[in-house]
């Protein structure tokens, strides 16, 4: 493990996530029941500084080793809310991974129930927060499909700036997809990605989201990936990935 690892602290809750054993919420709950030993310590504080690379950490008596780094793409329905466990009982993205011999895995930004699409999952979580950060500017594409015909104005205030509760929020590229008799379909790519920016924004201007789907993070294509199913991210893919976020 690099120098720098193990010599920077972080909280014990932070520590067990990262090395890929559960969740910071789940971690949490571990360290509070008292199941977590720190140097052969038991430790109830979830920010107990930990050394990751030379402290010890255990969970009911067996110790915590590193996990392999894992990426996984997953095409999420809609439906499913995208949290480890959801205070109102909803379904959420992990029953799609029950059964496999996985480590903890992270979703890498949020989609929200009612979206769907392109859903990247990691164990890396610095990797996965660059990718997620709104200043790296990693482009995300979405097909989106409104409530109505797509007139120019609308196209041209998604790019030029749409003012949400005080906030400009502006889309990088909008084009038409396809249009019916009463709504269209469009492909919107932002290199922000702010809370549920691409519905704040058409909700701003009386539009209202139908369905939306992404499709694309930065040089990573959806394609044919099966609806509610996932896979591993290929080397060539994350190396694509890291090249566009080094571009930036």
């Amino acid at each position: 493990m690099p120098q720098k690892e193990a010599t920077r602290k972080i909280g014990l809750a932070r520590a067990l996530s990262k090395l890929g054993y559960c969740s910071r919420s789940q971690a949490a709950e571990l360290i509070r029941a008292g199941r977590v030993q720190l140097n052969g310590s038991v430790q109830r504080h979830v920010e107990t500084p930990v050394r990751l690379g030379s402290d010890r950490i255990a969970v009911d008596g067996t110790p915590v080793e590193p996990e392999k780094k894992m990426y996984l793409v997953m095409n999420k329905p809609r439906g499913l809310v995208t949290t480890a466990s959801d205070e109102k009982g909803r379904d959420t993205i992990y029953s799609l991974l029950e059964g496999e011999a996985l480590p903890w895995v992270a979703p890498v930004g949020r989609l929200d129930k009612a979206s769907e699409g392109l859903l990247l999952l990691t164990n890396d979580s610095e990797w996965g927060g660059r990718v997620a950060a709104p200043e790296t500017h990693l482009e995300k594409t979405y097909h989106v499909q409104i409530n109505t015909l797509a007139e120019n104005e609308i196209l041209a205030a998604l790019t030029g700036g749409v003012d949400v509760d005080g906030e400009c929020l502006r889309a990088l590229r909008v084009g038409l997809l396809r249009a019916g008799e009463k709504n269209s379909w469009l492909e919107i790519t932002l290199d922000e990605g702010k809370n549920r920016q691409i519905r704040r924004m058409l909700a701003a201007m009386g539009v209202e989201v139908l369905r939306l789907v992404r499709v694309a993070i930065g040089p990573l294509q959806l394609g044919t990936l099966a609806k509610g199913t996932w896979r591993q991210l290929t080397a060539e893919e994350k190396n694509a990935i890291d090249q566009a976020m080094r571009g930036r």
